[in-house]
């Protein structure tokens, strides 16, 4: 979803929807893996086959969240670094726009005083 309501109250919400879908399909994705796995064992019990889909699963999303959290706090990481950044920016130009108001008002003044000293 993007657009101004993806960004507000809604965005939350819309995120949360999101991410459900996505861990969703993880597991889906995740329970087929293991059945492609044990399809290919065929001397395994259906009681062996669960079991091990079962686990095979269960890692792959201990794995799975796993990157995920690696690559949420690189994020968070990323965003802190370049809030930094853009704040360290706005003192520098607010430092060169008040330096060239103050250059500016002396250029102004030296002129009017010329002005009045003919």
């Amino acid at each position: 979803m993007t657009g101004p309501a993806a960004h507000g109250a809604d965005g939350t919400l819309a995120n949360q929807v999101e991410g459900y879908l996505l861990w969703q399909a993880r597991i889906a994705e995740a329970e087929q893996r293991a059945r492609e796995f044990t399809g290919r064992l065929d001397w395994l019990t259906t009681a062996q086959r669960e079991e091990i889909e079962r686990r095979y699963t269960a890692d792959s999303l201990h794995r799975a969240r796993a990157d995920l959290e690696r690559v949420a706090a690189r994020c968070r990481s990323l965003r802190a670094e370049y809030e930094h950044r853009y704040a360290e920016l706005r003192r520098r130009c607010l430092a060169v726009t008040v330096a060239t108001a103050v250059a500016v008002c002396a250029g102004c003044t030296a002129v009017a005083a010329l002005f009045l000293a003919l």
